[in-house]
């Protein structure tokens, strides 16, 4: 079977999921575009746990992970099923890479995976199980991390990486105000290293990006783009959704690493080629 790509999902604000913006419609364009997995994978930087742990639940509930917002956010339910077979799976891929990996059978979906997950797959029809973060990961073992987990994509996983490509919320701004440019600055340097297929720039993302450190104050959200890109059989060709900025700060761009996805006449304005020679 031919290895599926893997993703790198900007989850935005729990409001994303009332508020498609214009991220919403590429992350649905994606989900028609892509192959049908047998399974969605999704490493969140909403689930980080001391050891890894890989949720077995058969039907995992919608974990609303979050306070403050509109009262309506709290009624939405995403009904996907688990899939306890292949999470069994994902453990005996951690542990053969030498990762202490148990199972948690009880654990729902953040919102790192639901929202995103209900533009791509509205229909929740497309079974879902999260593998935590280990705490301890950084940049090099992020990569590492993916790379155990990589096998699956040979087995009908689509493996996603959820955080956001810039998060600094103590830039937060109210809707109508203008963008910082460094969030551009920040994800068009993302997005030369992705292009030119080079894993060992991305790995040094927050010591030599510009901005990085502004960009990322923490490197949560940051991970899960490097656990995607270790997951992946190759970077190039690759597909960058354009997302646009949300709030002045929130970077919403996406990444799929091993498919230029561009090229299909149906695809969305927002959706690019990333291909160019690797380093």
């Amino acid at each position: 079977m031919k290895p599926l790509p893997t993703v790198f999902v900007s989850h935005g604000a729990p409001t994303y999921a009332l508020e498609p913006g214009v991220a919403g419609p590429g992350l649905a364009a994606l989900g028609q575009a892509l192959p049908r997995p047998a399974a969605v994978l999704v490493v969140s930087a909403h689930w980080i746990t001391r050891q890894a742990r890989v949720a077995t639940t058969a039907r995992p509930q919608t974990i609303h992970d979050f306070g403050g917002f509109d009262p309506a956010l709290y009624d939405i339910q995403y009904p996907a099923d688990g899939h306890p077979g292949l999470a069994a799976r994902a453990i005996e891929c951690l542990r053969a890479a030498g990762w202490d990996a148990s199972e948690d059978a009880a654990r729902g979906l953040d919102h790192g995976a639901w929202v995103p997950l209900m533009h791509m797959y509205p229909a929740a029809d497309v079974p879902v199980f999260q593998v935590s973060m280990p705490f301890s990961l950084d940049s090099d073992s992020a990569i590492a991390f993916g790379q155990a987990l990589a096998p699956l994509a040979n087995e009908g996983v689509l493996i996603v990486g959820s955080g956001s490509l810039t998060h600094n919320l103590r830039e937060f701004r109210g809707g109508g105000q203008p963008d910082s440019p460094y969030v551009a600055e920040f994800a068009g340097w993302i997005s030369d290293a992705v292009a030119h297929g080079d894993l060992d720039r991305l790995r040094q993302t927050l010591d030599i990006a510009p901005h990085a450190r502004r960009a990322h104050p923490t490197n949560d959200h940051f991970l899960p783009l490097l656990v995607a890109a270790g997951a992946a059989s190759r970077l190039t060709p690759a597909t960058l959704l354009d997302g646009g900025v949300q709030y002045g700060m929130l970077s919403m761009d996406s990444f799929v690493f091993g498919q230029d996805l561009a090229a299909s006449a149906t695809a969305p304005a927002r959706m690019k080629a990333l291909s160019g020679e690797a380093a």
